[in-house]
This record gives C-alpha cells, structure tokens and sequence, in this order.
C-alpha cells in the first residue's frame, strides 16, 4: 500500500483552513498549480475524491472532511516527533509558535519579549493573538504549540504551568465615590454602571466571578472591544470597570482621570498560566519557558 505523504496532507489541511486554492497555495509557499496537482494526486492514491470543484467555492466531501480531520492529528504528530528530538539536544532554539489571548498580550509581551530575546537569541518565537476559544482550538489543531492563558478556562486536554496571579481592581472616574476608599468592595459596584468586554473574552467571565454578584451578568453594559477602550469610557464618565493587575502596570491609565482601586474580594484574581497540549512531547522544554517567563518579568504584574 502507498501512503501519503505529509506534504499532501499539508496541502489538503490548508485547503481545509482557507477555503480556496489560491489562499491555500499562497499559505503553503507554492504554486496553486501545485497544491491542486498535490490534492489530486492524494485523491489518486486513495481513490477517493475528497474536494468538489467549482469555480466560485471548494467543497469537501464527507470523507474528505474525515480525512483533513485525521491528517491534522498525523501531521501534529510527525511535528512532535521532530520537535521532541530537538528540544532534546537544543532546548529554546528554533521555531516556537505562541498564542496569546489580547488581555495579556498588549501588557505583558513588551515586559517580557526583549530579555527572553537577550537570553534565548537562537528561540524564534511566532506569537499568534486571538481570544481563548481560538487559542485553544488552535493549540489542538497544531497551529501554535502553546497558549499564554488567563485561568480557569476550559481549554481541553492540557497541561499548564501557573506563571503568576493577576488580582482585579475597579477602576473609575477620580471623582465617583467608589473610588474614594482604598479599596472597594463588590457589594458597592453600581452593575448598571458596570463595563465589561463583550463576549468572547474570558476576562468578562473572570471579572464577573471575582465580584461574586451573579445579577452582574444582566444588568452589566457588556460594550467593550478592548480594555483601552474600557478606560476611554470611563475616563469619559459612562461608568466603571474592572482591570486587571497587569494592565495597570503597563499604564493603561496614563493619560486619564480614571484611578484604581483594589477589588476587596480575597480570591478576586486570575491566574496567567502557559498552556500546551497533553499528548505534547515538549513538556519539559514549556516548562522551561514558563521560568523564563516568569525570569523574565510576568511574576512582577
């Protein structure tokens, strides 16, 4: 029996990604001619016809939608076999690629990236941002190989290394009462003053957990895109929100009248943890990252 070989997968999993043969090519670095002769030639060997067609869309057949799926799981793991035999003799050299969800990186990739870069001069780190559910898909998709993660979060089978806890603080006007004391207790957040980043971004989840009010969820102005936008609204007086530690460090309120106050809560935190997939043979070596990490500047936020 012939058996395919991982190019062809390549080609059909970027097919699977892009939807079109141009784009599939151009992400693979070749011709569409010869990602559409690799494809058929794939269909040849199986006797199988695993795309359909047409001029305007590409479809694929059920088996062909079987078959994708069962090749990333082939290719993710040809790439451990490559990655476990490297990390082996050269730890935190070559390619690594990285998620990170947008309410760490913008904070804490400025902190961290120049001295990991000083230390590990030969690790080329690729980072990808996108918010925790497509961090996680594509962490179990082989696309990154590890995910910088605000938990708790259900991101599917993995490991985590804790880097650091990332406490709350409520953040207002300077001259809205909530903000007068030293610290503010959730019992006198105003929820329908309250700010938060629509849906999709777990740090609206955690946010409302640290604050234990369940009522929270509706009465809350769920309007943010992002936290600097957040703080441009409640530097405009359209209410109050809730920041995390790290964001604070960064100087996210340089430049406002918005001041900060610690959430009383005890437990009012989240948890920045680098996460990587279980069946991952890299362990050792993304254990090392998360020190180094931490070495450099994430148990300071």
């Amino acid at each position: 029996m012939h058996l395919p070989t991982l190019k062809q997968l390549q080609y059909l999993i970027s097919l699977a990604d892009h939807g079109h043969f141009g784009r599939a090519a151009e992400a693979s670095f070749v011709t569409q001619s010869t990602l559409s002769a690799g494809i058929r030639e794939l269909e040849t060997l199986l006797d199988a016809s695993l795309v359909e067609r047409t001029r305007r869309v590409v479809r694929f057949t059920p088996l062909g939608e079987r078959i994708a799926e069962k090749a990333r799981r082939v290719l993710a793991d040809a790439e451990d076999l490559a990655a476990l035999a490297h990390a082996e003799s050269k730890p935190l050299t070559g390619d690594l690629r990285m998620g990170v969800i947008p309410t760490i990186a913008p904070f804490l990739l400025p902190r961290i990236l120049p001295r990991l870069r000083t230390e590990y001069p030969s690790l080329r780190l690729f980072l990808r941002e996108e918010p925790s559910a497509a961090a996680c898909e594509a962490l179990h998709k082989g696309q990154v190989d590890c995910v910088l993660l605000a938990l708790p979060y259900g991101c599917g089978d993995i490991e985590a290394e804790i880097l650091f806890e990332d406490r709350f603080f409520v953040a207002a006007h300077k001259d809205d009462e909530v903000v007068a004391r030293n610290s503010v207790k959730a019992g006198a957040i105003d929820g329908d003053q309250l700010l938060l980043l629509e849906d999709g971004h777990c740090l609206k989840e955690h946010a409302l957990a640290a604050c234990k009010r369940p009522e929270f969820r509706t009465e809350a102005s769920v309007i943010g895109t992002s936290l600097h936008t957040l703080i441009q609204m409640v530097d405009n007086r359209l209410g109050l929100t809730l920041v995390p530690q790290m964001a604070l460090d960064a100087g996210i309120l340089s430049g406002t009248e918005v001041v900060a106050r610690p959430l009383a809560e005890a437990d009012a935190a989240r948890e920045i943890a680098l996460v990587w997939r279980r069946s991952s043979p890299r362990e050792d070596e993304f254990r090392m990252l998360a020190k180094a990490l931490v070495d450099a500047g994430g148990a300071d936020a």
